[in-house]
C-alpha cells in the first residue's frame, strides 16, 4: 500500500504520540508498504514538509508539553494525498481537518487515530476535574474531525468506550499501539552511585494529569524513604514544580529525558515501576516497563486505560492517594521474592501487545477502508461547506 501519515509533529520523538507514530511508520515500511509523512520538521526531513503554527499566549505551554502544531498547507497536502492509496490522520487538529477536505475533494480514502484524550487538554488548564470541560473537548474533536471519519483506530477499549459514550459513530478498531521488541526481560547491575538505592521509575510527560507529585509524596511517607531513589524519565511544564516538591520533602530524585537505549538500560537496573497518571489512553511507557521485567504499580483511575495491565490488587493503588501508594511500595520492597516471580509473569503478558502484530491489524483497517471506499457509490456521507 501507498500510505500517507498526517501528523503535526513526527521528527522530534519527545512525546508518546510521536514515538508511537514513528514506530508505526517503521513497521509499515518493514512490512513492504510505501509510507510518506506530512509533518513539521527541518528541511530534508520529508518531501511533504509544513511549517509550525505559532499559538499566541499558549505557544510556550504547548512547547513545554513536547507538542508542535502545524500550519495547514493545502498545496503540500494535495500533492501528498494524490500520491497515496490511503491517508491516516494521527491528530485531531487543523492539519488533519484540511487533509480530510482534500481527501474528499479528490476521492481518496482516509482513516484516523484517536490519541488525544480530553484530559490531556483540560489538565493543562487545570479543568480536568470538570466533566463539562472534558465533554466539550470530546464534542469538539468529533465535530471538527471524527464525524467525517468512517474508520477510527483506538489504542484501548477504554478510549473506544469513551468515544461511544460521547456519541461518536465511526467504526472503531481497538488495536494497541504495541510494544517494541527491543523492550524485553533484561536485568543488569546498578550503575555506580545507585548500588545502595531502591530505584523506582516513572516514564512520562511532566504534566498535571501524569501525577508525578503523588509518587513523590508516597515516597516521603514510605518506611524506606532514605533508601529510595526516584527516576523520572520525561520532560514537561511541571519540572520546576517537581524539583521544588522533592527538595521540600527531602526526596532523592533524578529527572531527565533519555534516548531509547538509555531508557532500556535504566529499566534494566530499576526495582519497581510506578504509574500514577490520572488520565491515560494506553500508556506505552508502562507497557515497555513491564515487558522489560518491572512490576508496575498503577493508579486505579476511571480515566486511565492502564488499569487493564494490573494483574492483581498488589499492582493497584487508589488514584491520587499517596498514602495508599506508599503502602504498595513498601509491600513490594518487603516481598522481593514475590516481586521476582511477578516480573516474569508481567514480561510474559507483554507478548499480547507485540508491535509487529498490532501494525498488521492497523494495515487490515487500512484495507477495510480502501475496500469500503471502492464499494460505495456515494463515497462520502459528509462534506465540508466551502
Amino acid at each position: 500500500m501507498k500510505i500517507l501519515l498526517v501528523i503535526d509533529q513526527f521528527f522530534s520523538a519527545n512525546n508518546g504520540m510521536t514515538i508511537s507514530a514513528r514506530r508505526l511508520y517503521g513497521k509499515l515500511v518493514e512490512h513492504g508498504n510505501e509510507v510518506r509523512i506530512v509533518s513539521t520538521g527541518n528541511e530534508g526531513d520529508t518531501e511533504f514538509l509544513v511549517k509550525k503554527q505559532y499559538i499566541p499566549i499558549f505557544d510556550k505551554l504547548v512547547s513545554a508539553q513536547g507538542m508542535t502544531f502545524a500550519k495547514a498547507d493545502d498545496e503540500v497536502l494535495e500533492k501528498a494525498i494524490l500520491w497515496a492509496e490511503i491517508v491516516h490522520l494521527l491528530v485531531p487538529f487543523k492539519l488533519s481537518r484540511h487533509a480530510i477536505e482534500i481527501c474528499q475533494d479528490n476521492n481518496v480514502p482516509y482513516t484516523a487515530a484517536f490519541h488525544c484524550q480530553a484530559e490531556n487538554v483540560t489538565s493543562s488548564l487545570h479543568l480536568n476535574k470538570i466533566k463539562l470541560a472534558n465533554d466539550l473537548v470530546y464534542w469538539w474533536f468529533n465535530r471538527y474531525i471524527y464525524q467525517y471519519c468512517a474508520f477510527v483506530h483506538c489504542p484501548s477499549k477504554f478510549i473506544a468506550d469513551e468515544l461511544i459514550k460521547h456519541g461518536y459513530e465511526s467504526k472503531i478498531y481497538v488495536i494497541s499501539n504495541g510494544i517494541d521488541s527491543d523492550f524485553h526481560y533484561r536485568k543488569q547491575p546498578k550503575k555506580k552511585g545507585f548500588n545502595d538505592k531502591y530505584l523506582i521509575l516513572n516514564i512520562g510527560r511532566l504534566s498535571v494529569e501524569k501525577r508525578q507529585d503523588v509518587l513523590i509524596k508516597a515516597v516521603s511517607m514510605s518506611k524506606y524513604k532514605k533508601n529510595i531513589q526516584i527516576m523520572l524519565a520525561g520532560q514537561g511544564p511541571r519540572k520546576t514544580y517537581i524539583q521544588k516538591l522533592t527538595k521540600k520533602l527531602d526526596i532523592s530524585i533524578n529527572v531527565n529525558f533519555y534516548t531509547k537505549q538509555e531508557l532500556i538500560d535504566i529499566i534494566s537496573m530499576t526495582d519497581l515501576y510506578v504509574h500514577p497518571s490520572d488520565a491515560e489512553i494506553e500508556a506505552i511507557s508502562c507497557m515497555e516497563a513491564f515487558a522489560s521485567g518491572l512490576v508496575p504499580v498503577i493508579a486505579n483511575s476511571n480515566k486511565s486505560a492502564t488499569v487493564q495491565f494490573a494483574l492483581d490488587e498488589r499492582s493497584l493503588f487508589e488514584a491520587g492517594n499517596a498514602k495508599d501508594l506508599a503502602k504498595k511500595i513498601d509491600y513490594w520492597i518487603e516481598h522481593e521474592e514475590e516481586k521476582k516471580q511477578m516480573e516474569f509473569i508481567y514480561s510474559d503478558l507483554a507478548r499480547k501487545y507485540d508491535l509487529d502484530a498490532c501494525v498488521y491489524n492497523i494495515e487490515c483497517m487500512f484495507q477495510d477502508a480502501i475496500e469500503n471506499h471502492k464499494e460505495k457509490e456515494e463515497q462520502y456521507e459528509y462534506r465540508y461547506a466551502k
